[in-house]
């Protein structure tokens, strides 16, 4: 079988869609290595973030001219013509969005949409970025033979947004990169320690540093605890909230922000980290939360939402507007080794629901069943 994905994000982006995409590609590469997967890439990654196994997994640019110069029309429209030359029985959009002419061209899709967090907030967004957001997706939603949902959260908004009949919609989790489910040497540890200057114990969150994930809260939350928050993430203008909050309270000696950390390297400061908290006021699911389960740390986060999917059963949850609620289960767990060892302990169990094999093994199971509908 030869399957085209959108790859845009897989060679471009750092984070989120882009650990989606390499996530997915990686997993049916190995598992199911006698398909072969074709990587549709607008242009030449300048940072090497992915690299194709040639033996399933093939890297492929623009051919003409005018699809080099133009890529986003290519990526729209102009990529059916070399789907077409390459075969391709099934096209996957892994980040919302398809190119126009695939029914009409005998090739099956699929999409998998992440959320609608423009449409559940929309003041976060501009008025021109949720016009053209809405767009793709409800374009896609409607073209596509299937939906991939990453939440059962995700799924009911699409149905709600979008208008979607829920019978399109699989629910397919996501999970997380190898490297959060290594151990590390003490040795190595130290060197992370030694480079980004970490305490014995802290606190961890990771994620961009923006208004939707609610850092403020924890810093609030810690304003009298004896302990250290550390931060990794992108920092936007909501940084300088955080900043100011600090100073004006004197904790900022409290609060560290990590800066060019490798993946590696994040995989040890969540192991090292004493809990994990994560007050995000809305994902579409939640990938920090899976990374701290692996890392078998304790994890507080939003009881609303697609947290507790997330999260599981033995995570614990607060009102992500309570700081005085978050103060008080951070205290209980950094008084309490044996709490935060049974609650660590249940979460890495928990967690293996979102294994690899499994969501690949998912996956693989849907395109069979969509090319088996045109039969």
């Amino acid at each position: 079988m030869k399957i085209g994905y959108e790859a845009k994000r897989v060679f471009h982006n750092r984070t989120g869609l882009g650990n989606y995409s390499r996530y997915i590609i990686n997993g049916l590469s190995y598992y199911f290595a006698d398909n072969s997967y074709f990587l549709y890439n607008p242009k030449p990654a300048k940072t090497q973030l992915f690299t194709a196994n040639n033996s399933s997994v093939f890297e492929k640019f623009p051919i003409n001219k005018i699809h080099k110069k133009f890529k986003n029309f290519w990526r729209q429209k102009g990529i059916i013509s070399d789907l077409l030359q390459d075969e391709i029985v099934l096209f996957h959009g892994l980040s919302g969005e398809l190119p126009v002419g695939l029914k009409a061209n005998n090739i099956k899709s699929v999409v998998t949409i992440h959320d609608l967090i423009f449409m559940r907030y929309p003041n976060l967004y501009s008025f021109f970025d949720r016009k053209i957001h809405f767009m793709k997706f409800k374009k896609a939603a409607k073209a596509a033979d299937k939906i991939i949902a990453i939440s059962d959260q995700t799924k009911r908004d699409i149905v709600t947004y979008l208008d979607v009949n829920p019978e399109k919609i699989e629910v397919i989790y996501q999970g997380c990169q190898d490297v959060f489910k290594k151990d590390y040497s003490d040795e190595e540890k130290k060197e992370v320690v030694k480079k980004y200057d970490l305490p014995r114990e802290y606190i961890l969150n990771v994620g961009t540093l923006e208004e939707r994930k609610n850092v403020l809260l924890i810093v609030k939350a810690i304003k009298n605890i004896d302990i250290t928050l550390v931060l990794v993430g992108k920092e936007t203008k909501y940084s300088e909230m955080i900043k100011t909050y600090c100073n004006e309270n004197s904790i900022e000696h409290k609060v560290l922000f990590l800066k060019g950390i490798s993946s590696k390297e994040l995989a040890i400061t969540y192991q090292m980290a004493t809990v994990f908290v994560y007050p995000s006021i809305f994902e579409g699911f939640g990938i920090p939360i899976i990374e701290a389960l692996y890392s078998k740390v304790p994890v507080i986060t939003n009881k609303y939402g697609v947290f507790p999917e997330a999260g599981g059963p033995n995570s614990i949850y607060i009102d992500p507007e309570d700081p005085e609620e978050l103060a008080t289960q951070i205290n209980l767990l950094l008084k309490s080794p044996e709490l935060r060892s049974s609650i660590a302990e249940k979460g890495l169990e928990f967690v293996q629901k979102f294994n690899n094999d499994l969501i690949s093994n998912e996956i693989m199971t849907l395109y069979e069943k969509v090319l088996l509908d045109e039969k």
